[in-house]
């Protein structure tokens, strides 16, 4: 799991979305988006999969609350996975193998998936994007060691201090995420490139599941990690480190989770998905409202869910922000999003940006066709109609599959209309070719 690993992971992405091509991605590999005559369902049943973590919760609540029976999904199974690396494989048997059809993910993990990048021997197996579950919400934390530094956005210091370290131990000094090409991956990625630390050579990036972050910082596996919530907070009452940043900081309101479904159900069942796709939404708009927030942290700690202690998860899920250093902030508003902003809408601008940094970090190559790949796992016209349906407000539905030009706390900008500008403009990647 150390920088070996994951550059051989990474060299396995590029064999795999090599493998692929460009001309096989627009040559149209899956078939043409149809949809079902009348509207019937053509099953009730579906087995979602879930890791632990609060941005999950639109599931959660979708099950406890009953969105998915109303919709007539009386058979939705919501099966927690005990990784991101589970949560893949089990995606890729599919229900009918006994693993799953769907899934709260990590936004670039259904083109990682869909490309063949991260599977075994390369085989594309397609994913559906149908909504996104949230907007920011995530965390960088980092050791008590490092407690005297107060890291935050600039992490200059911390970066001299972690070469210092590795210098002084000839021990790696290890950057702690939960999937190669992950969210959580080019957040902690663009934090450290963006303070002149090359995430490729001056750190170790490694993978740990989100659930056992803590426990592996308590006993010095790593010096700073990007997750969700619970785990930042807990590692706080644990007294073993504190919170640098919420990732909204790097990114105001960046798009993080996906629900998506392997495209073979969504072919099969389009007014099932749809039905499905109504549950999550109504249970995303449950979730936003203030008045439920102290329930939905009750609901996110229950066993068969989270599973963590009430208390590591209330505060920030009502959007204070004690971040371990004497820095608290009260309704921040890099708080979580679970509908407001249209944070449930899946921008196809968002997803290019996704495919540009994992093309930036050598995950992709840099030929890959962004464009048809974007069409073929993006569903944004299932989420428009099943708006529809819910009666959710014009004003509430984008005008555009772009948010448009996005600005970030170094001043970078990627405008989705010139993504090559974007990437040319980052000092620090490790682009490779597809050979």
């Amino acid at each position: 799991m150390q920088s070996q690993s994951t550059a051989a992971s990474r060299r396995t992405v590029i064999k795999g979305a090599a493998a692929l091509g460009a001309a096989t991605v627009a040559g149209g590999l899956w078939p043409r988006h149809v949809l079902a005559q009348g509207t019937a369902l053509e099953t009730k049943a579906a087995k979602l999969g879930f890791i632990a973590l609060t941005d999950a919760a639109p599931l959660f609540v979708a099950d406890e609350k009953g969105f998915f029976k109303k919709h007539g999904m009386t058979e939705v199974e919501v099966l927690k996975q005990s990784s991101w690396g589970a949560t893949r494989d089990n995606l890729v048997l599919g229900s009918k193998s006994n693993g799953i059809d769907g899934a709260h993910i990590l936004t670039p993990m259904p083109y990682l998936i869909t490309t063949g990048a991260v599977t075994a021997n390369n085989v594309p197996v397609p994913i559906n994007i149908l909504a996104r579950l949230n907007l920011g919400g995530q965390g960088i934390s980092v050791a008590n060691e490092y407690k005297d530094l107060k890291v935050g956005l600039d992490n200059q210091a911390f970066g001299k201090a972690l070469l210092a370290k590795r210098l002084k131990t000839g021990k790696p000094v290890n950057a702690a995420m939960t999937f190669p090409g992950g969210t959580h991956d080019l957040w902690i990625r663009y934090w450290m490139a963006a303070g002149g630390v090359d995430p490729n050579r001056d750190i170790n990036t490694i993978v740990v599941p989100p659930p056992q972050m803590v426990a592996n910082m308590k006993v010095g596996s790593m010096d700073t990690f990007c997750v969700c919530e619970p785990w930042n907070l807990q590692l706080i009452h644990q007294k073993i480190g504190y919170t640098a940043l919420t990732t909204s900081e790097l990114w105001m309101n960046h798009p993080e989770k996906a629900f998506a479904m392997r495209a073979d159900y969504v072919q099969a069942n389009p007014n099932a998905t749809k039905a499905l796709l109504k549950a999550v939404m109504e249970a995303q708009m449950w979730c936003e409202d203030t008045k439920n927030r102290a329930e939905l942290a009750e609901i996110c700690a229950r066993r068969r869910w989270i599973s963590a202690p009430v208390e590591d998860i209330a505060d920030r899920i009502k959007g204070d922000f004690d971040y371990g250093t004497g820095r608290v902030v009260a309704n921040s508003p890099y708080q979580m999003r679970y509908w407001k902003d249209q944070a449930s809408y899946p921008f196809q601008s968002h997803d290019l940006w996704f495919l540009t940094e994992n093309i930036r970090w050598g995950y992709l190559p840099p030929g890959i066709d962004t464009k048809a790949l974007i069409a073929k796992v993006n569903r944004e016209d299932l989420w428009r109609a099943a708006a529809r349906e819910l009666g959710v407000a014009a004003k509430d539905i984008p005008a555009s599959t772009s948010r448009g030009v996005e600005k970030f706390f170094d001043g970078k900008v990627f405008d989705p209309a010139n993504p090559k500008r974007y990437l040319d403009s980052l000092a620090i990647k490790a682009i490779r070719t597809a050979a």
